[in-house]
């Protein structure tokens, strides 16, 4: 090759290389925050994002979930949060106190993918916060009944128990069958989820006036509250925390307790834990309830566009991608996270599984917990009262007394600021 040639071919593809480096700078950057398992399989999805969108480059950091409210809130006073981020929805109103969240109302109004009626009604009520819609959800969770079905069997039962009364009938007769040494039902004392799920059946509030007050000796919660500890007081229940066991799964196997109240990351693990003799002996079931109707926390996470992003709508169409049925199936099958959609639900990789369709019922009837930045240190006052009453010999009354007392202190400030509000 002449020399001449060379050196104009080799500034051709210098030029080109530069001209493509230069489209690449140009793209919009996001930064998408994930937690845990999911902020390991989102970059498989985003993938087809930003196939469809080539102008738009995403940025992927995994946080693991015992780091990200910590890191959250300091990204937030460093004014260096993402543009979306995977929330529990538990600390969307936390970051709505802040400012910090984005209202999504307009972005939801049109767009022609996000349809409010096709969402689970509390899961949207989850992310709505003040009256404005601060979050999507993008994975369900709840708790239902994990059960042995043969242990069920041998005490008389054949069908899972669908109100509290039966749920007793049963649960005393398992207890009588296993002896000593076994229970009918696991209720770690470390784990507040399962008094939780009993108290969000009853029609009373949790807290009252504008989540400024606390309400647990309502009529609703003393019957849940009741109904939990008496678990522990029949010896239905051994009085233990996660720590006290191996691991739920083998006590599960060997029969120590027949009933456990667990979520749906639970069906992947007991089906690769359990011996293949066991295979056809667990099943699920909608948590009984008083009075029949069912319900419980409707938990999980959110998508959230915080308001210090400055790709605003670039950010709203990631949003968008990741909350299409479509992708909201292969989270799924990716993580085995429940889908928030009802639509998705006629999919053949849900609509047959025998083991989801627990949840399914449930998510119908289940209810939000109290929208207050406070709430997950209420709901861990709400865990100690419990325990001060089967641990501590301490009266339901005192124990009820004072944890509306402590509630009570944590919303002091919320009190206040309801005053000023008012006052103005």
């Amino acid at each position: 090759m002449k020399p001449r040639l060379a050196f104009w071919l080799a500034l051709a593809i210098l030029a080109l290389s530069l001209c493509s480096c230069r489209r690449a700078d140009e793209r919009t950057v996001l930064r998408f925050w994930g937690m845990g398992r999911e902020g390991e399989v989102v970059a498989q999805l985003i993938a087809e994002f930003e196939r469809e969108h080539p102008q738009i480059h995403v940025e992927v950091q995994q946080l693991p979930w015992t780091a990200a409210h910590e890191k959250l809130l300091t990204a937030f006073a460093g004014d260096a949060l993402p543009d979306v981020c995977q929330l529990g929805n538990t600390w969307l109103a936390e970051f709505a106190a802040l400012g910090a969240l984005q209202p999504l109302d307009g972005y939801v109004a049109q767009s022609p993918i996000v349809e409010k009626d096709d969402y689970f009604t509390a899961a949207w009520d989850t992310n709505v916060i003040g009256g404005k819609l601060l979050g999507l959800p993008w994975y369900l969770d709840t708790r239902v009944l994990f059960y042995r079905k043969d242990l069920l069997a041998r005490a008389g039962f054949l069908d899972a128990p669908r109100t509290w009364e039966q749920w007793q009938g049963a649960m005393a007769a398992i207890k009588s069958e296993a002896g000593a040494d076994a229970y009918a039902i696991l209720l770690p004392l470390d784990e507040f989820e399962p008094l939780l799920q009993l108290a969000l059946q009853q029609d009373e509030p949790l807290l009252l006036d504008g989540g400024t007050r606390a309400n647990f000796r309502s009529a609703g919660f003393r019957r849940a509250f009741a109904f939990y500890t008496d678990m522990f007081r029949q010896q239905w229940a051994p009085a233990m925390s996660d720590t006290q066991i191996s691991n739920v799964w083998n006590e599960f196997a060997r029969g120590f307790n027949t009933f456990y109240i667990t979520g749906p990351w639970n069906i992947g693990e007991f089906k690769r834990r359990l011996p293949a003799e066991l295979a056809d002996a667990w099943a699920t079931a909608p948590l009984p309830s008083s009075d029949g109707r069912g319900g419980g926390v409707a938990g999980g996470t959110s998508l959230a566009l915080f308001a210090s992003s400055r790709q605003q709508q670039a950010a709203w169409q990631l949003i968008e991608f990741l909350s299409r049925p479509a992708m909201q199936l292969r989270l799924h099958a990716l993580t085995g996270d429940l889908p928030p959609r009802r639509s998705v639900w006629s999919e053949p990789a849900l609509a047959n599984d025998e083991y989801a369709q627990a949840f399914r019922v449930q998510f119908e009837q289940a209810r939000p917990p109290p929208p207050v930045a406070e709430w997950e240190r209420i709901a861990i006052a709400m865990q100690l009262a419990a325990e001060r009453v089967v641990r501590g010999g301490v009266s339901s009354e005192d124990a009820l007394a004072r944890l509306d007392a402590e509630v009570d202190a944590m919303l002091e400030k919320r009190r206040w600021m309801r005053a000023q509000e008012q006052a103005r």
